[in-house]
């Protein structure tokens, strides 16, 4: 273009003085250019042969092994072994262009299972149960076991201990029944659901027979969907934020006292959006049977 001379003035204007008149970058220019005229090729020098014969080594060597399933990389190695010399690159992009690449297994993610809500009318009507881990000064890991009520997001037992064996995941389950169902008694808790995930501790026999002794109906988390525990995994969002991260704690005791009185806070002034910015205690006071205020 800076050669080219101006059909009216027959002479050259040069092109930065065209560029600056149409108000582009002359790099723009250059580039569109290049993209109409030049073919895009990977940089870099070709390799011993041409895409049509490399692909005809592959399909050799596809044809010359026993086995099957086997994916660019091994088919690369072989010709190397073969004298053959590529890139592995070049091979993954002529088996996936020609349709030689070995098929694999996607899994894939099955529809949801719930209804899309996990939340109930009524208190104890479904509990959720977890565990979390916090450190120590002196004892070192701790585990910390909660359980929250599906309805108004109760912290109904917490506690905390160096083992996160059965025994101990029971344990804020004892609280809550003994809290609120009076005793730990046979069939004491008949029509509450218990709301766990799949960790062995609370899929154990031990956990499931101490549950069914009580009359709670185990309500496991679907697999690969967490959010189906998502209220108690909601409330150890709010207990590392308000405590585990911006405390230090000496022994476990000391842990297991403090998560005693934060539930006792969390119960009495944490707000519950969905019953209009209640507490936990308010939504469960205004709840109670008739009976229940009676007495």
């Amino acid at each position: 273009m800076s050669q080219a001379h101006s059909p009216c003035v027959k002479r050259p204007y040069g092109l930065a003085l065209v560029a600056r008149c149409w108000k582009i970058s002359r790099a723009t220019l250059y580039r569109r250019r290049d993209a109409s005229t030049v073919t895009k090729r990977r940089p870099g020098p070709l390799g011993p042969c041409d895409d049509a014969t490399l692909l005809a080594h592959i399909k050799r060597a596809i044809d010359g092994s026993r086995f099957t399933g086997e994916g660019y990389r091994k088919i690369w190695a072989r010709l190397r072994f073969a004298g053959i010399r590529t890139s592995p690159g070049r091979t993954r992009r002529l088996m996936g262009t020609y349709g030689l690449l070995a098929p694999h297994r996607r899994g894939t993610r099955p529809g949801k299972l719930h209804d899309g809500t996990i939340t109930t009318q009524a208190v104890d009507v479904m509990w959720g149960t977890d565990m979390t881990q916090t450190v120590t000064v002196a004892e070192g890991r701790a585990h910390v076991f909660i359980a929250v009520d599906h309805c108004n997001s109760e912290c109904i037992g917490i506690h905390a201990d160096r083992s996160a064996n059965r025994f101990q995941a029971l344990e804020p389950i004892r609280q809550g029944v003994t809290r609120h169902f009076g005793a730990v008694a046979e069939d004491i808790a008949t029509g509450l659901k218990l709301r766990h995930d799949h960790g062995s501790n609370y899929m154990s026999n031990d956990f499931q027979k101490e549950i069914a002794f009580l009359g709670i109906e185990a309500s496991p988390s679907f697999v690969r969907e967490p959010e189906g525990n998502g209220v108690a995994e909601r409330f150890i969002r709010t207990l590392k934020e308000n405590l585990l991260w911006v405390r230090d704690f000496e022994t476990i005791e000391e842990l297991r006292l403090a998560l005693i009185d934060f539930a006792r806070w969390y119960n009495n002034y944490w707000l519950v959006a969905r019953h209009r910015y209640k507490t936990p205690d308010q939504v469960r006071e205004n709840q109670m049977k008739p009976h229940d205020l009676a007495a």
